[in-house]
């Protein structure tokens, strides 16, 4: 990692902190959106919806679970989510469910929820907080913000700074690596990659990989198997759920690829390496530590 991307992590980690304690100061709610709006509250909320697994899960790491009223399918960690009612999934939302229920707040997936229907929601007079995680970095960020918008400020803080920590630390032990080139495929069948803005991206970026398709437009989107081959990549990654099939497991046949002859073609856990929590951080050591012994192997060669 160059220096200036060690300095630009250390700033945003410490604004974080900043704008936290101002919250705080001023007594204010005011949850910042995608677009630089503010929402702001008048009080800490008491009926909470969640519009996406990983919002629900952050909703517990900040201690506020109890106040959870309704969230979407797939909402299945920790283990008390299991039992919060469903208002449809991420994408198709029960709007008259949602407005039955009276939520005090909203918090929708700015690039996930369909956008009409969070819309509806707001037109409707329910106050919308919409969310975008795009770097590990801004996880601990909203994660205050939830607990500044539930009144759980102390368990959310504490949190934020376990997981600063952790990224820290994560980021200070792989930043002398040497850059090693990865594919990362999201779906086999059509082949579907992301490129350099998306969150598992930039994460990976931390531990020195390079995304081959990091240019490309689209967080995601569909790839040729040719342009993978052309591009020839130290390893690749693909998330798994454990006793599913092996998703990488047509490319283990391409003998000429660098990447299968260095038996670098790595799963990492689905979920999570696939959603914005803090979760997240596992799956990254556990692939840090996979390229960190791809570099050692390929140095020994």
């Amino acid at each position: 990692m160059s220096l200036f991307r060690r300095f630009r992590l250390t700033l945003l980690l410490v604004l974080g902190v900043l704008a936290s304690f101002h919250a705080v100061a001023s007594g204010e709610i005011n949850l910042r959106q995608p677009n630089d709006s503010i929402l702001t509250l008048d009080r800490p909320v008491q009926r909470l919806v969640t519009l996406s697994p990983h919002l629900t899960e952050l909703v517990y790491t900040a201690g506020a679970g109890a106040l959870l009223i309704a969230t979407v399918e797939y909402s299945e960690y920790p283990a008390a989510a299991v039992h919060v009612p469903r208002i449809g999934d991420a994408f198709r939302l029960d709007i008259e469910r949602i407005m039955a229920l009276l939520p005090d707040l909203v918090i929708a997936w700015e690039s996930g929820n369909p956008g009409p229907a969070v819309d509806q929601i707001r037109s409707l007079g329910i106050p919308v907080w919409s969310v975008e995680i795009r770097a590990p970095e801004e996880i601990p960020q909203v994660l205050e913000s939830i607990g500044e918008a539930t009144g759980h400020q102390k368990t959310a803080a504490r949190e934020a700074q376990v997981f600063r920590n952790r990224l820290m630390a994560l980021t200070e032990r792989y930043s002398h690596d040497e850059s090693l080139e990865f594919f990362y495929q999201v779906d086999v069948k059509p082949l579907f990659t992301i490129n350099g803005d998306h969150l598992i991206s930039k994460g990976l970026s931390l531990c020195g990989g390079h995304n081959i398709f990091e240019e490309e437009d689209g967080l995601a989107f569909q790839v040729s198997h040719e342009a993978v081959v052309v591009s020839d990549p130290d390893a690749m990654f693909a998330p798994w759920v454990e006793g599913g099939n092996d998703p990488l497991a047509k490319w283990r046949t391409w003998q000429g690829l660098q990447a299968v002859q260095h038996e670098a073609l790595f799963l990492l856990p689905a979920d999570e390496i696939s959603r914005a929590t803090f979760r997240i951080l596992d799956s990254l050591e556990l692939a840090c530590n996979l390229l960190h012994g791809l570099r050692e192997q390929k140095r020994n060669d």
